[in-house]
């Protein structure tokens, strides 16, 4: 079995913009926990007051699978391990395992710590002995080991042996600055591996700068390592870490190593988009196994060889990995596709009707609709064909007033003048803008008939002018993406009025959340 190591909480929030909360931590730490992961890397003990909060919460938690470590560093110079402040916060605290990174390259001897490398090597076997001493289990991370190892392999060897002498439980090979080639990592590594002794597990921890962290694991893995470490969705500093998201189902489905059972790895969509959510990160359309697009089928020729069989254009089940097939309506679809669609949606269309919706569909999208990102109105107009569509509310007009006074604020109201069953409802509101306005007043007028709409977040909203020659008479295409909570769809309007465009998309987004189905209180009085 591959051992799988997250360093989400610790490497990942290194990257730009990622920042977390104590209790969003250790939320997250739990869905690493359910997912599978062997251990989680919650980050330096004591460093800071939102790290000792961390660490006194997840003492009091308790995982079914999951071994918390705590990071820290080889001793200082001139400084034992034993007096070493670093080191004796990680041999008092509660978590079993402790990763140690030292140093392996000889240009940070000589320019960074400045110390004699045999004194390097001191320090790395004094801080895992005596953490081994106390108990704790010890991973030693070689930093920068493949630059070291270029420069002088014999020097980069000596370091892991020394940890592995010491009692290190397992030794890990980290590409610090992302710059290794997959052909270079393998040769390295087996080297690593013939050279540690026997029950020491041998590890790899890629950065992504050229573009390779997903496939220098893998190849680490090939050449003999057993312990993997990365981050979830790829977080990470500069160009993130290696990707578990997309590494574990690679190392599982496609070179048939052991790292999950087949239950945790359903799970794997539901946490890596959890995670994007948590970090108010839209979650990657394209990303490999979890991804929106990841099984999405456009080409008629593609979909209709998926009708048949998916295997003839997926490289794997989605649902192993809790995904699911998706397929994109536009101007190149045809009967098949448009079919699919319907019966993803519970809808049965006979040809005839595929055909008007094909029809209907290319009209549209000549005229500037783009339906494969507008999933939501792609819906709606299926539900059109079959009669099985209801309006939430009939329109009597909408109005939107934006003002800036002389002292530079600027107020926008809405009023919103609407009918449902045989009721009158006139209501305003103000925003931030227009289509916030509107939004705002629309829902005050239905959600006491419609109270699950209060649930209904717009996640993205976006803008594009499609003759840019017209200047501010031009067409605009507007994109809402909603979401309840759990699923995303997406909503499309377009008009040379961006406000009128932005009206329809924002409807549109709303009717989709209530179909087929409506559950309604009684009518507001």
């Amino acid at each position: 079995m591959i051992q799988l190591y997250d360093t989400t909480l610790r490497d990942g929030m290194q990257g730009e913009g990622m920042s977390l909360s104590a209790e969003e931590k250790v939320r997250l730490a739990h869905k690493l926990d359910q997912l599978g992961i062997d251990m989680i890397e919650a980050g330096f003990p004591a460093s800071n007051p939102k790290e000792l909060e961390l660490f006194e919460r997840l003492a009091a938690e308790t995982f079914e699978h999951a071994e918390v470590a705590a990071f820290g560093m080889t001793r200082r110079r001139d400084v034992s391990a034993g007096a070493d402040p670093g080191l004796r916060i990680l041999a008092d605290g509660f978590t079993p395992v402790c990763t140690l990174v030292g140093k392996t390259w000889r240009l940070h001897l000589d320019k960074v710590v400045r110390v004699d490398p045999e004194e390097n090597l001191a320090m790395i076997a004094d801080s895992v002995a005596f953490l081994a001493a106390t108990g704790k289990r010890v991973v030693y991370d070689a930093e920068h080991f493949f630059d070291g190892y270029a420069d002088d392999s014999e020097y980069a060897l000596r370091c892991l042996r020394a940890a592995a002498e010491a009692g290190a439980e397992t030794v890990v090979c980290c590409d610090t600055n992302g710059g290794t080639l997959p052909g270079r990592v393998a040769a390295a590594m087996a080297d690593v591996v013939a050279a540690v002794a026997d029950g020491v597990r041998v590890g790899i921890h890629c950065h992504d700068d050229a573009g390779c962290a997903v496939a220098n694991t893998l190849a680490a893995v090939e050449a003999g390592a057993t312990h993997v470490q990365g981050t979830l969705n790829g977080y990470g500093e500069r160009c993130g870490n290696a990707n578990l998201v997309t590494v574990i189902p690679n190392l599982q489905l496609k070179l048939g190593y052991g790292c999950l059972d087949d239950e945790r790895l359903s799970r794997l969509t539901e946490v890596a988009h959890f995670a994007d959510e948590l970090l108010n990160f839209p979650p990657d359309p394209d990303q490999p196994y979890v991804g929106r697009n990841a099984f999405a089928h456009k080409g008629g020729m593609h979909v209709a060889g998926v009708n048949v069989d998916p295997a003839t254009f997926e490289h794997v089940e989605p649902e192993r990995v809790g995904n699911s097939r998706q397929v994109l309506v536009s101007e190149l679809s045809g009967k098949g596709t448009v079919r699919s669609a319907a019966a993803a949606a519970g809808l049965d269309l006979d040809e005839a009707a595929a055909q008007r919706v094909v029809d209907r569909v290319k009209d549209l999208e000549h005229r500037g609709y783009h339906y494969e990102a507008a999933d939501g109105s792609f819906e709606l107009l299926l539900r059109k064909e079959t009669g099985e569509y209801e309006p939430l509310f009939r329109l009597e007009s909408w109005r939107a007033i934006v003002e800036k006074r002389a002292d530079g604020k600027v107020e926008t109201e809405a009023t919103v003048k609407i009918w449902v069953d045989g009721e009158r409802y006139v209501r305003t509101a103000e925003g931030n803008g227009p289509v916030n306005a509107l939004d705002r007043a629309l829902r005050s007028a239905i959600t006491e008939i419609y109270p699950q709409l209060e649930d209904i977040e717009l996640v993205n909203f976006k803008v594009r002018i499609l003759d840019e020659d017209k200047g501010t008479g031009a067409v605009t295409r507007v994109l809402l993406d909603a979401s309840d909570g759990q699923e995303v769809w997406g909503s499309i309007g377009v008009s040379e009025n961006v406000i009128e465009a932005s009206w329809e998309a924002l409807v549109d987004s709303l009717e989709r959340s209530m179909q087929p189905a409506r559950v309604r209180t009684q009518p507001l009085k």
